[in-house]
Formats: structure tokens, sequence, C-alpha cells
């Protein structure tokens, strides 16, 4: 009789991703060779050649992969929630509970952003990411009410931005509550609501 777990060993392009997603966000994308995702991803050169053609597309590969994590990590808390301020509350929420991870980095999409070449690949994941994230916020700050929609959404991926860097840079995870006390401050400001909780 057949069970119903599958035994398919990953192929070699979830492996190369797996191994990918490892390395560049634990280390950096400039200090990690393609060999070394090779030898731990376990596959052959030429695998990661045929499959992705080279490092760039690679790299653009893992942040494509980030970013559909990240967006349905986010989604998912603001569908938990019902009102336009509590979804935007959401999001900082989901934030900061990866700044308590072991494993935190830092934004994937900050971090490489800041070593890709204008205008490549790498770049072009990264913009697609942020502007993502401008438009999540930009809508959800016009259901909110808000009197200027765009400045709300670009306030609050500032906001969101800079726990990131400072949850980081500081080793700090507390971080979490002030940028969401912040957020509140701004919505309420932005719509003329209360700022209590």
């Amino acid at each position: 009789m057949a069970s119903g777990r599958s035994t398919a060993k990953p192929s070699a392009r979830e492996r190369l991703l797996v191994a990918a997603n490892e390395l560049f966000y634990a280390e950096g994308v400039q200090s990690v060779g393609i060999d070394r995702v090779i030898e731990h991803a376990g596959v052959a050169k030429a695998s990661l050649y045929n499959t992705f053609g080279g490092k760039e597309q690679l790299v653009r590969a893992y942040l494509d992969a980030r970013h559909a994590g990240t967006a349905d990590r986010i989604t998912r808390a603001v569908a938990e929630h019902d009102t336009p301020r509590e979804q935007i509350l959401a999001v900082f929420d989901s934030q900061g509970r990866q700044f308590d991870r072991p494993d935190f980095r830092g934004c994937a999409f900050i971090r490489v952003g800041a070593e890709a070449s204008p205008g490549g690949l790498v770049q072009e994941a990264a913009d697609a990411f942020r502007g993502w994230m401008r438009a999540l916020f930009t809508r959800l700050a016009a259901e909110a009410g808000a009197a200027d929609p765009e400045a709300l959404g670009c306030q609050l991926q500032l906001l969101y931005d800079g726990a990131g860097i400072s949850a980081l840079m500081d080793h700090d995870s507390t971080v979490a509550a002030t940028s969401r006390a912040a957020a509140t401050a701004l919505v309420a400001a932005a719509t003329g609501a209360s700022a209590e909780a």
C-alpha cells in the first residue's frame, strides 16, 4: 500500500533556492560565491547554470521567493483584522515577530539592494518588493480614511524600513513596540481619529 507522503527528492532548483536563501540571507550576496551555493545545495555546477543561467538570476529568484513568503506572511496578518487601522498595525506586528527570530538579519531587500547594480535584475526584484509594500500601505491608508493616502503610505513605509534597520543595527527587538506606537500616531494624525489602541 502506498503512503500519502511524497518521497521525491527536492529538485535541483528547489535545493539551490534553499541554499541561496540560507547563505545569502545569513552572509550577504556579495560574500557568498556560486561555488558555496552549489556545494551547500549538493548539486552539480551545471545544474545552477542550466536552471538559472548565473548568479544574478539566482539572486533574483532568491528575492522573488522571499517576496512571495513575506507577502504571504503580511497578507495573512492583515486578513486577521477587520478595520484598515488594525490591518496597518498588523503589518508592524508581523514585522516585530521577525525581530525576535534568532536568524533575523534585517530586510533582505534593503541588504541586497544596497549591493545591486543599478537597473539589473536584482535591483528590479528589490524595487518590486518595495513597490508592493508601498502599495499595501497606501491602499490601507485610503481605506482608513487618510486625507492623503500616498503621503501616509510613504510615511508608514519609511517607519517600516527604519524599524527593520534599527532592530538589526541596535540588536533590539523592542523597537517593534516603538514602531507600532509611531504607526498608531501617524494613522491617527492622517485620519483625524484617536490614537488610542
